[in-house]
């Protein structure tokens, strides 16, 4: 029978792709390593361990001298941590002394003292029978008697007597052939090393001495070895086969007699940062079961239960565990690859964040709405400025943005939008809104109708530059709401759920930003069909279910247990991903979003797609006309002598008096402000010792 064989030296497709499932960890695959020439023949047996041809190059040697480092410096933490107890080196050594100590005191003292208690008794029956038999007045046969007795109890006292110097002698020779048998060794040890080596010699043995102390010593005196208790990663331990089985049994996740199948080993990752294993579960639990345990699992494995994450696999049964040696995402934010990007391409994927294993998280956003939520300080806003960021560098996009809390989070934005509201405005809201249904979506689907297709393709926008992506951002909805009319309330949530509803196949990407998304905050039936989900650190469980969905606090997705020190840490759940994986977004700074925009400014207006500039209206020049002013108001004769400037409506005529052009500008004026909606009446105030008609700018900034 002939054996087939392949030389390990030789190119296995089939441990390739081993390596390739169990790699982990940043940097690139062992695929992307760096190719050794192969020489065939090498090894025609085919019995050579076989070893990655990569491990041999300078890339190989240096990620396994950071691991051994790594590791080492775990070893020596957890030696010391052995040290404090039972199990340490001093403690083992001494139970070796007593122990050896008692090897040679021996047995024999027991019958030593057997003897000694013996003689002991025979003396207290002599003393007894030469008490009565030194008694008067007794008759001669008595006295013959008791003097029998006491010639016999003496005879029994010399025996036992001379027992007991036996036993006490024979009890010194083995005791001291035991010691010179424990000495003997130790003595040769010492006298070679030293007549070997000199003091360094004997310094060696001294430790060989103590080394073999301590391994006389090894067990406990309740007999438990230091391999025999519960070991944890917490601790320094290695994670181990036994220890998946004994935290999962602990857990409460499989019985006592159900044991966990590995499917890969237990593997410290390639960054040295995590270990990690493959595993089916046993017949009749379901992963969900051992997803809801997590905080039992971190129990088990002595670690926080932000240390530990469990992976559903592509079966009910199949789950990936991986613990981390120290809480994730507690260092330095990652630095967002958009700093050296000159443009970014929308239909391809956006990279979004980075999952605890070092992978770079992206989202395909064509046809993806998406539901940022969190409480305040989790990291909302950043998370959400690397779609917005990313799509600033792609001239084809168009911005319509609007911040209910009325902050400074989209300021930087506005040069570059369409329709952009920073003042929590429901009016601003709503004219953005209509405008995207009324005027953008119709203009998207003739462009649609007018290729016969059913929907936005790359290739379609290859060929015709009105295919654009259009994004409706929208952060804090409930603030909105909350200062809205209830007619207006009603109109709001219409609009927005059509252009949500409709709008994934035009290209329109509708994102909404939150502190608490519930039904007050983003509407349920809007909620619902946004696809794209992320999760910050939130109050309650609950209020991770409502980002997340129903049940996912309960599998193990509860975003409740992301730490504060965690920022910008939270579950992502895209449509590229079945389960929500825990990331840390990018993270830009103001002075990087700046530089950022500065290149998207320069970008669209070398395009030539800068958004036009808005024609002032007549209440923006009302406002200009007070604030050249100074004084914080503005008489009548100043606003129309600075509307002359701007409109010829409002020249004087040559023939025209002062009071009929006062009459007919005032007119004009409050015609012009009824069409924008607004009433702003005038007012009597002092100004050179006389009081004047106008206007305050306090009056105005409120009308706007």
């Amino acid at each position: 029978m002939s054996v087939e064989t392949t030389p390990s030296s030789m190119p296995d497709p089939e441990w390739e792709r081993l390596v390739g499932s169990f790699f982990s960890g940043p940097g690139a695959a062992p695929e992307a390593a760096p190719v050794v020439k192969q020489t065939a023949g090498a090894d025609p047996m085919g019995d050579t361990p076989l070893t990655p041809a990569w491990t041999k190059t300078r890339a190989g040697w240096k990620a396994r001298a950071h691991v051994g480092r790594v590791n080492s410096a775990r070893g020596f933490r957890r030696w010391l941590r052995r040290q404090a107890t039972e199990h340490g080196h001093a403690a083992q050594t001494w139970r070796g002394i007593a122990r050896t100590a008692l090897w040679v005191q021996g047995v024999e003292g027991v019958q030593v003292l057997a003897s000694r208690h013996e003689v002991q008794q025979a003396q207290r029956d002599y003393k007894s029978a030469k008490w009565a038999h030194d008694k008067r007045l007794i008759p001669g046969t008595e006295k013959d008697k008791r003097r029998k007795d006491m010639e016999a109890a003496f005879a029994e006292s010399s025996k036992a007597l001379a027992g007991y110097k036996k036993a006490r002698a024979e009890a010194r020779t083995k005791r001291a052939l035991r010691g010179a048998a424990a000495l003997a060794p130790v003595a040769a040890v010492e006298g070679a090393g030293i007549h070997l080596l000199g003091a360094p010699g004997g310094l060696m043995a001294t430790g060989a001495t103590l080394a073999a102390l301590a391994l006389l010593g090894r067990r406990t005196t309740a007999g438990e070895l230091y391999t025999d208790r519960d070991a944890k990663i917490g601790d320094g331990d290695r994670m181990t086969d036994d220890m998946v089985n004994r935290v999962y049994r602990s857990a409460k996740v499989i019985g006592t007699d159900d044991v966990v199948k590995l499917l890969s080993p237990c593997t410290l990752t390639a960054d040295g940062a995590a270990w990690e294993v493959r595993l089916e579960l046993p017949d009749g639990i379901p992963a969900s079961k051992a997803l809801g345990a997590t905080p039992q699992l971190a129990n088990g494995f002595g670690v926080s239960v932000q240390q530990v994450s469990q992976t559903k696999g592509e079966r009910e049964d199949w789950l990936t565990l991986r613990v981390t040696l120290k809480v994730p995402f507690t260092g330095k934010p990652h630095k967002g690859p958009l700093l050296a990007a000159e443009k970014v391409n929308l239909w391809a994927p956006v990279p979004m964040a980075v999952s605890e294993r070092g992978d770079v998280m992206a989202v395909d956003w064509f046809e993806k709405t998406a539901l940022f939520g969190g409480e305040p300080g989790a990291g909302k806003s950043a998370a959400a400025n690397n779609p917005l960021l990313a799509a600033s560098l792609d001239v084809t996009a168009d911005f319509y943005l609007a911040d209910g809390k009325g902050g400074f989070d989209l300021t930087p934005f506005e040069p570059i939008a369409q329709m952009i509201d920073t003042d929590g405005d429901p009016k601003k809201l709503l004219a953005i809104l209509t405008h995207v249904w009324e005027v953008v979506l119709p203009e998207l689907k003739q462009t649609v109708k007018d290729h016969s297709v059913r929907k936005f393709s790359e290739s379609l926008a290859a060929k015709d530059k009105r295919v654009r992506f259009t994004i409706l951002y929208i952060d804090e909805w409930a603030s909105y709401m909350a200062a809205a009319s209830p007619e207006q309330q009603k109109e709001l949530e219409r609009l927005l759920r059509l252009i949500t509803q409709q709008g994934r196949a035009y290209a329109v990407i509708v994102i909404a930003a939150t502190q608490k998304p519930d039904s007050n905050a983003v509407p349920t039936g809007i909620r619902d069909i946004l696809s794209t989900r992320w999760a910050g650190r939130c109050m309650t469980p609950e209020a991770s279910d409502t980002i997340l969905g129903k049940g996912r606090a309960t599998a193990g997705y509860n975003a409740q247990r992301i730490l504060k020190s965690q920022r910008g840490v939270g579950y992502l759940q895209t449509g590229e991903t079945s389960e929500p994986v825990l990331t840390q977004s990018y993270f830009y700074t103001d002075d990087e979003v700046e530089t950022i925009l500065r290149r998207a400014y320069e970008l669209r207006q070398r395009a030539g797609v800068l958004p036009a500039a808005a024609e002032p209206d007549i209440l923006d020049h009302l406002l200009k006309a007070a604030a050249s002013t100074g004084r914080g108001n503005v008489t009548r004769a100043e606003v129309f002598a600075h509307l002359a400037t701007v409109d010829g409506e409002f020249v004087q005529g040559a023939d025209e008096s002062d009071v009929r052009y006062a009459s007919r500008a005032g007119s004009a004026l409050k015609d012009r402000l009824a069409v924008l909606g607004v009433d702003v009446p005038a007012v009597q105030f002092p100004l050179d010792g006389k009081r004047v008609w106008g206007w305050t700018v306090e009056a105005l900034q409120r009308a706007r």
